[in-house]
C-alpha cells in the first residue's frame, strides 16, 4: 500500500500563487441531495462539520465530511 504524497507549504517568496481550501459544504435537516454512489437522498441528521445522516430510501448512511461526492439539489 502506498502513501498518498505529502502536501508541500506553500512559501512566502514564491511567485506562484498559494492553493485556496474549498469552502466546507453546509447541508440542513430536509436538504434534498445527491451521491456519487448512493444516487438521491435526504438529509435526516446534521453533525455541524464532521458528518451527516441521509436516507437514500433503501439504507441510511454517515456521510463523513468534506462531502467531496455529495452535492446539494
Amino acid at each position: 500500500m502506498t502513501k498518498p504524497p505529502a502536501l508541500k507549504r506553500h512559501l512566502p517568496t514564491s511567485p506562484f500563487a498559494a492553493k485556496v481550501a474549498p469552502a466546507p459544504k453546509d447541508f440542513a435537516l430536509g436538504d434534498q441531495v445527491t451521491h456519487d454512489m448512493y444516487g438521491l437522498g435526504r438529509v435526516i441528521g446534521v453533525e455541524d462539520g464532521i458528518a451527516v445522516l441521509v436516507d437514500f430510501g433503501s439504507a441510511e448512511e454517515r456521510i463523513l465530511s468534506p462531502y467531496a461526492k455529495m452535492t446539494k439539489l
